[in-house]
């Protein structure tokens, strides 16, 4: 009976530690964003382009990439809203 209830919190923890994991916003911007703005608008080198969209802010922008702008997809192509705000954040802290 221990053991099983051993393996039941195992599985349970192990469950927690993956969902409170903090997205790593390079990494997502990597692998989901930067091909698209080496070559599109916004660059991602553009300071001039992102400073009015900074302004904006961090929520907003986060709900912009959420629902997408053509050519953009929705979240833009990252898996979770985790991910698209630490992307957005990271690309904030890039280009300011």
């Amino acid at each position: 009976m221990k053991r099983a209830l051993l393996v039941v919190l195992g599985v349970v923890a192990t469950g927690l530690m993956s969902s409170v994991a903090v997205a790593d916003g390079a990494a997502v911007w990597k692998k989901s964003c930067a091909g698209c703005h080496a070559v599109m608008a916004p660059k991602a080198t553009d300071k001039a382009a992102w400073a009015p969209l900074i302004k904006k802010g961090a929520a907003e922008l986060t709900a912009v990439v959420m629902k997408g702008k053509a050519p953009m997809p929705p979240k833009g192509g990252a898996a979770s809203e985790a991910d698209v705000k630490a992307a957005v954040e990271y690309i904030i802290s890039q280009v300011q």
